[in-house]
């Protein structure tokens, strides 16, 4: 796999799921898939809110093309377990970032995680934002902020953290949040495992301002997906 994981948003192409299951059956094959995958301690509670999400996600999908993911499965471990991975790794840093969340991965997950820590979800489709903007209401997700346009240089609003497993380049994705991270604020970019090339190029491009302090390489447990989690951190005490 190469270092380029999320496939973009693609109009035209709207899938549909052939079933929304219902609370308990959700509940009943996520419990199920956790405890096969790794993470059988996983709250209750925080399970609960990821099934709700799911039939959120799910039912929208029907109408309005937010996820290129409809089976349930697929959302388990490649949406649900690939985000919550991340705060297995690492620590992160809040007022928290999500740069390209899509329909809402990896934030709604994390701040299901860590709901009283400030988030920041950024995305450019207007369907997705709609759909997010839902999502926070129907979930009654507090101190959750929608930003609905690309991220770029002009983006000021300071934050200590951003994660993104978009499909940009570390550099690239550096130079879009540069003038809104705070010094010693940390980059969280979710990453196939042949990004070499990406950490070359952000060294020779930044130097010591963004330095690696984190290098993760993981799979998703029991699974044959590999995966890396780069973490940058701006030089300067926050």
């Amino acid at each position: 796999m190469q270092g380029k994981r999320k496939i973009p948003f693609q109009k035209g192409k709207h899938r549909k799921p052939e079933k929304v299951y219902s609370f308990q059956e959700a509940d009943n094959r996520l419990y199920d898939l956790f405890r096969h995958h790794g993470f059988e301690d996983f709250p209750h509670h925080e399970r609960h809110r990821l099934v709700e999400f799911y039939q959120l996600l799910m039912t929208h999908q029907k109408t309005d093309n937010v996820t290129r993911l409809i089976r349930f499965r697929d959302i388990g471990i490649k949406h649900f377990i690939d985000s919550l991975m991340v705060p297995r790794l690492t620590t992160l840093s809040f007022p928290l970032l999500d740069k390209g969340t899509g329909p809402g991965f990896p934030g709604i997950p994390l701040k299901i995680l860590f709901p009283k820590e400030r988030m920041i979800l950024a995305e450019g489709v207007r369907k997705r934002v709609d759909f997010l903007r839902a999502v926070r209401e129907e979930m009654k997700l507090k101190n959750l902020d929608l930003v609905g346009r690309k991220i770029d240089e002009f983006f000021e609003l300071p934050i200590n953290g951003v994660i993104t497993r978009a499909v940009e380049s570390a550099s690239q994705t550096i130079d879009s949040v540069k003038n809104s991270l705070q010094p010693g604020g940390k980059i969280f970019l979710m990453k196939g495992p042949n990004v070499d090339h990406e950490i070359v190029e952000v060294q020779q491009k930044y130097g010591d301002e963004f330095q690696l302090v984190e290098d993760h390489h993981y799979e998703l447990p029991k699974t044959p997906h590999q995966r890396r989690l780069l973490v940058y951190q701006r030089s300067g005490a926050q």
